[in-house]
């Protein structure tokens, strides 16, 4: 495969999984059971579909890096792990575009994570889209409505500190699969759902197969696609591109729901995406140049 072919290829895979992650809040839409219940299928389904790809990949090897994953695997694990039980949780207290958009801030914790934990020093212009994504966020938390909406919010930051922690700990960690502690954090996620779940027994067979949608599309898949496609990118244009997940989150709510973002939501988006787009382009220059 020549090198234009095997971007076009890396660029269309990680596409795809910016669209599979972004149905997230569509399933989550669907689904009237508490957040437990379908972090507990959603677990299940995800992390079985992750560990037959394991399976299918990587034979006895890919077993093997599940079951022993070691302690920087098990604290991967567990910080994927809290990000998804605040996800859900996330999604169903306050809109979607105030979810989407301050999950987009990621990179920016990560980079704050990364200076505190590794001392990387941080570039300038990452900083100032730092400012401005901080700005966008205080934005939509200044419109938070009531008890509910704080929460949501409040939850959404928690995933985000959650992933960006998450990230930092894998680039510390460059060993661990990544494959192998996304399935080992739905199982454990699913684990933890079972005290708290309400509704794991009285769930019909079109819920069975809207969750086992949810695990294989959202989960398996967008993991999958992100991980093959990745590969024939630089990383700065990979994460550019995923970030469309962040602006498709609201967009299927709104085309299935017609739940439309406020204002104010739309005005921080704004801020954030430019932020977000601004230092990711910035860093792909800065790398290209000789």
């Amino acid at each position: 495969m020549s090198e234009t072919d095997s971007r076009r290829t890396g660029i269309a895979l990680v596409t795809a999984a910016a669209v599979a992650w972004s149905t997230a809040p569509f399933f989550t839409r669907l689904l009237h059971f508490d957040s437990w219940t379908i972090l507990f299928w959603r677990g299940l389904f995800g992390g079985g579909l992750i560990t037959a790809l394991l399976v299918l990949t990587q034979g006895r090897a890919g077993l093997r890096d599940l079951i022993e994953t070691g302690k920087s695997g098990w604290l991967v694990a567990c910080l994927s792990t809290l990000g998804m039980v605040s996800f859900i949780p996330a999604l169903q207290l306050t809109t979607v575009s105030n979810v989407a958009i301050i999950i987009a801030t990621g990179p920016f914790v990560a980079a704050g994570l990364a200076w505190i934990w590794l001392r990387e020093a941080a570039r300038a212009t990452t900083l100032i889209a730092s400012l401005v994504a901080l700005c966008g966020v205080a934005i939509i938390v200044g419109n938070a409505r009531g008890v509910s909406d704080t929460g949501g919010i409040g939850l959404a930051c928690l995933m985000t500190l959650a992933i960006a922690a998450m990230t930092v700990a894998i680039r510390r960690y460059n060993q661990i699969s990544m494959v192998a502690a996304a399935a080992l954090s739905n199982f454990l996620g699913s684990l933890i759902s079972v005290p708290f779940a309400h509704g794991i027994t009285s769930v019909t067979a079109a819920d069975v197969l809207i969750l086992a949608m949810f695990g294989f599309f959202q989960v398996a898949l967008g993991l999958t696609l992100f991980v093959i496609g990745s590969r024939h990118l630089p990383s700065g244009q990979a994460s550019l591109i995923a970030t469309l997940e962040t602006p498709l989150m609201p967009f299927w709510v709104w085309l299935a729901f017609q739940e439309l973002p406020t204002s104010r939501a739309l005005a921080g988006g704004a801020l954030v995406m430019g932020a977000v787009l601004a230092d990711i382009i910035a860093d792909s220059r800065a790398h290209a140049r000789p």
